[in-house]
């Protein structure tokens, strides 16, 4: 994990052109021991567009005036990123409505079919 920090941009008028708030955060996802190989390539899947230099996860935080906070929010994203990426979600079952379902559904059908057709006007 490597933290630079930088000058941030927008409003602030002195305090953006003296301290360097901005905070840039790298973590290295080939370089990680804790993950195995199949948790390494899950990441660098779906966080292809946040990855420079083929293993650097990257993420830039200037939200706050405080170095020390936007320190933290750069750490608590970095880790959310890494955990939702290697969430995987479970597959679906292939269900078919009940009978009561399909019955239910075809009596609102007829019973706003049976609505609409009282509005219509009567041909003399």
């Amino acid at each position: 994990m490597d933290l630079s920090f930088s000058r941030s941009g927008g409003p602030g008028g002195q305090n953006v052109n003296k301290v360097n708030t901005k905070v840039t955060a790298r973590a290295d996802i080939g370089a990680m021991e804790f993950l195995d190989e199949r948790q390494k390539e899950l990441i660098l899947l779906k966080l292809a567009n946040r990855i420079i230099e083929d293993t650097v996860l990257q993420i830039q935080v200037s939200d706050t005036r405080s170095q020390m906070k936007n320190r933290e929010i750069a750490l608590v994203r970095l880790t959310a990123l890494i955990e939702g990426s290697l969430y995987i979600p479970k597959k679906r079952k292939k269900t078919r409505p009940s009978r009561a379902a399909r019955e239910k559904r075809l009596d609102s059908k007829r019973k706003v079919s049976e609505k609409k057709s009282i509005r219509r006007s009567i041909d003399y």
